[in-house]
């Protein structure tokens, strides 16, 4: 039989090629989870919660080289009210719905049940992020991320039940935990809230429930005044709420202490299958807001501690979503350090 070698080569070539793409595509396991209408979402001038603070952050990661082959982006759909009442009641989705849609294209106004600016494009912005982390939570159930980091406004984790306050409107990592409980069967979720602010409303809707245990570390006294370490749960909840609070100017050291020392026990005993990070980058030094001094370094180590932990109990199943963060330098670094300690722990 003859051989013919042109046909031989040119099939090697072609399964080396298939080979080398294939690899590339499995290489990029971290998914940005941004979209430009979030710039949208209009709070006015000198507002701290304003569109500056994604545009630097996200430049950086699009033009730094390190993330040149690292990260992906998708797209993304604003979520269904069936979704967002995962968490929330329909009476107050729809307060929402009629207050933004009464406002004119040039009108801000509060929401009623807080100190919340809203404008035209909220609503779109609010439910594009919630549609953000739902995105992530289904693309690393199926496989084609590992992990992901939804760079989202409005935040959302002072958002009760019933009630939008502390710049946010729904509560989109507390609907992400609901939602990978109901859609995608996972039994325990940790939500680990390092904003400056305790995360009243992440706490709230979880208080009495066994099922996702909320810790979160922040700065006391301060806004929202909730998050004393008395604050437990209550019923069968009552132990699954871990609240850490700090006087202002402490730093990185009492970050880390707080997460080896009072979350890990925890977790070795509560061992999550998926984990969500409110990441509330408000308590870097010199926010300006805040009144904690942690630092890029405290930051990635956190981060480190985390994906450790994912690592050990969820199998590497993790989604940081932005909460907090008003200096756009201080995201952008901080955001980076988190970004680059997933990419060499190897996720």
């Amino acid at each position: 039989m003859k051989i013919n070698l042109n046909k031989i080569l040119i099939l090697v070539l072609f399964l080396f090629c298939v080979n080398i793409g294939f690899s590339m595509d499995q290489y990029k396991k971290l998914a940005v989870m941004y979209d430009d209408r979030f710039l949208n979402h209009n709070t006015g001038s000198g507002h701290p919660e304003n569109p500056t603070r994604l545009i630097t952050a996200i430049n950086e990661l699009k033009t730094n080289p390190n993330f040149k082959d690292e990260l992906v982006w998708p797209s993304f759909s604003p979520a269904s009210n069936a979704i967002i009442s995962l968490a929330h009641s329909p009476s107050y989705i729809k307060l929402v719905e009629d207050e933004i849609s009464a406002l004119s294209a040039q009108d801000l106004a509060y929401l009623s049940t807080g100190d919340t600016v809203i404008s035209k494009d909220t609503l779109e912005a609010a439910k594009l992020a919630v549609g953000a982390g739902i995105k992530a939570a289904d693309m690393i159930v199926k496989g084609e991320v590992n992990a992901a980091f939804a760079m989202v406004r409005p935040p959302g984790h002072h958002a009760t039940q019933y009630r939008g306050m502390g710049f946010c409107v729904f509560n989109n990592i507390a609907i992400l935990a609901r939602y990978l409980q109901q859609h995608h069967n996972f039994k325990r979720i940790l939500i680990v809230d390092f904003d400056v602010h305790h995360g009243n409303g992440t706490q709230d809707i979880f208080y009495r429930d066994n099922s996702v245990f909320y810790f979160s570390i922040h700065q006391h006294p301060f806004y929202p005044g909730t998050g004393r370490p008395s604050e437990t749960g209550a019923d069968q909840g009552e132990g699954f709420t871990l609240n850490i609070d700090l006087p202002a100017g402490s730093g990185d050291d009492e970050l880390l202490k707080g997460l080896n020392h009072q979350l890990k026990p925890a977790m070795d005993q509560f061992k999550p299958d998926f984990i969500l990070v409110s990441a509330g980058l408000d308590a870097h030094q010199g926010d300006v807001l805040g009144g904690l001094n942690y630092s890029d370094d405290g930051y990635r180590k956190a981060a480190v501690f985390l994906n450790d932990l994912a690592k050990r109990y969820s199998n590497q199943k993790i989604i940081y979503m932005l909460e907090g963060g008003y200096t756009p330098e201080n995201i952008k670094n901080s955001t980076t350090a988190i970004l680059l300690s997933i990419i060499n722990q190897n996720f």
